[in-house]
């Protein structure tokens, strides 16, 4: 194809490549050449993080990247969090913790979560908002997410390997 680039990612552990227009923006690869519509387009301007994926380890709004700068990444959606159909206890927590109610921003604050928990498996309430400040909810006053946070970063300690030499 005329204009176009070869993108070679591999997302949730499988490879994938893609021709691709320079202009197209990775949350658009990602749902309409993937076919991984768990990740959200709310509002196309970086504000909300409903887009929200983890790019080479770090998070992105993946409304704020160009699917050519993701040549040669490693990225995780929402889709690759679950395994073997089991909830990741991130998710698990946010469904026990009623920490959703429309659901739109709830997988881009999921993957945040994750991100945060893998930096900070003990964060504070403050450690949580300021992880969290970059996602918006219309739906709820927070609360809930909070407490799902708090709930996975528990669950998740709790079935980490015991250190050794203890």
């Amino acid at each position: 194809m005329v204009g176009t680039r070869t993108v070679r990612v591999r997302v949730n552990g499988v490879e994938y490549t893609k021709e691709v227009e320079p202009r197209l923006l990775l949350v658009d690869f990602i749902r309409d050449h993937l076919g991984l519509t768990g990740t959200h387009i709310g509002c196309d301007t970086s504000n909300c993080g409903a887009c929200t994926v983890i790019m080479n380890g770090r998070s992105v709004k993946s409304c704020t990247k160009f699917a050519v700068e993701a040549d040669g990444a490693e990225i995780l959606t929402i889709e690759g969090l679950a395994s073997d159909g089991n909830l990741h206890p991130i998710q698990k927590a946010f469904w026990e913790n009623h920490a959703l109610q429309c659901g739109y921003c709830t997988p881009g604050f999921i993957m945040q979560a994750y991100w945060l928990l893998k930096h900070n498996p003990t964060p504070t309430e403050e450690e949580i908002r300021a992880g969290l400040s970059g996602n918006l909810c219309r739906c709820t006053g927070y609360q809930n997410i909070i407490k799902a946070v708090k709930a996975a970063s528990e669950e998740l300690r709790a079935k980490a390997p015991m250190a050794s030499g203890g």
